[in-house]
């Protein structure tokens, strides 16, 4: 495959993304076109380090850089300040300066602590966005969201800083378990909900080929969502109204992942879970209906994704929502459904969240207001 550049059009912040197979190792050739950098660091977990490590390391070599390479735990609930702070300590010790490039290899929370640590030392510096995931492909990659998580919330404390290129090698997905890999499909599906009915019945059409990772299928699904993500950012790059959207599922799945300790479930499980919370309160409110409930059910299911919510306490739920950061004047703010390709954004007032909440946990505890 040969491969396809998409570009982020961000006037000066603008940047491009490579996609395409066995292209891990043309990295450093990239990094070349859009950077004079002498020092480059790597910042990875050891798992990636070891499939992928080498590989990306000798590319680097071969164009002439010398890089380093800096491990940092796996995990969502290793996404803190304290890791982020050993960055800065590598960063420190090999006198890295603002010409320096960092390089993130790994999924979103390789992503998101390497930008931030990129944003915020010595006033920013460049990265390059090397995904491994789906999620960090489709999503996390692409946008300049970084940051780490806080015990009260996820992404609590970050900033947007755009990458200077995002190398997506589809290669990389071969390796990733099938509890990852599934995960991930969930924010494909969001794109289809919220801007492409094609993909959506794409995606339902071709449940088996994605399971089994073929490679057409697969490229098809990673190369529109990207593309969706990609104009969503160009034309709302700060989150002041399109890109908005993109948190379809979030809102719910983000307090799934704080309530239970970012440990129980994966991002794209909770994501998933998000998006069926959030169609049944669309339905519920009359702003979508049980038929897209209904269908967007089936598909995640058969793609192996969890479509009940679990059963927490809705007073710890409630908790989180509130010291979400798309909380405004006092309102949480939800991405709902209206038809698939077709969603929008409401203020949603505590009653009707309560009531979906009563709902969805299966629990009889009374929601007392604080």
């Amino acid at each position: 495959m040969k491969p396809v550049r998409i570009p982020v059009d961000l006037g000066e912040r603008g940047y491009d993304i490579v996609l395409g197979c066995q292209i891990g190792r043309l990295l450093g050739e990239e990094i070349k076109k859009v950077s004079r950098a002498e020092q480059i660091g790597i910042v990875t977990h050891p798992r990636i380090g070891r499939l992928y490590g080498k590989e990306v390391v000798s590319g680097l070599e071969r164009v002439g850089f010398s890089p380093t390479v800096f491990k940092i735990p796996e995990g969502e609930q290793h996404k803190t300040i304290l890791q982020v702070g050993r960055i800065y300590d590598y960063l420190i010790r090999h006198r890295f300066e603002r010409s320096s490039v960092l390089v993130a290899l790994g999924g979103g929370v390789i992503g998101d602590m390497t930008g931030f640590a990129a944003a915020t030392f010595l006033r920013g510096i460049s990265y390059v966005q090397c995904p491994t995931t789906i999620v960090a492909q489709v999503d996390a990659a692409i946008g300049g969201k970084t940051g780490v998580d806080h015990p009260k919330g996820k992404n609590l404390i970050g900033a947007i800083h755009q990458p200077s290129l995002v190398v997506i090698d589809l290669d990389f997905l071969m390796t990733l378990s099938h509890r990852e890999f599934v995960s991930g499909l969930a924010e494909v599906v969001k794109y289809g909900v919220i801007q492409d009915p094609k993909l959506f019945d794409f995606m339902g059409n071709n449940v088996d080929a994605i399971l089994k990772r073929d490679r057409k299928s697969l490229t098809y699904c990673i190369k529109r969502s990207v593309e969706i993500k990609a104009a969503i950012v160009a034309s709302d790059e700060k989150e002041l109204g399109l890109r908005k959207i993109l948190n379809y599922g979030h809102t719910f799945g983000h307090a799934i992942e704080t309530v239970t300790g970012y440990q129980r479930y994966k991002h794209g499980e909770a994501v998933a879970m998000g998006m069926m919370a959030a169609a049944k309160m669309a339905d519920l409110l009359g702003i979508g209906n049980h038929t897209l409930v209904s269908r967007q059910e089936r598909l995640l299911a058969a793609l192996g994704l969890p479509t009940q919510f679990p059963r927490l306490n809705p007073l710890s739920v409630m908790k989180v929502l509130y010291s979400d950061k798309k909380v405004v004047g006092g309102k949480v703010h939800f991405v709902l459904p209206e038809k698939i390709g077709s969603v929008s954004v409401q203020k949603i007032e505590r009653d009707s969240i309560e009531r979906v909440l009563r709902g969805l946990c299966l629990s009889e505890l009374k929601m007392k207001r604080k």
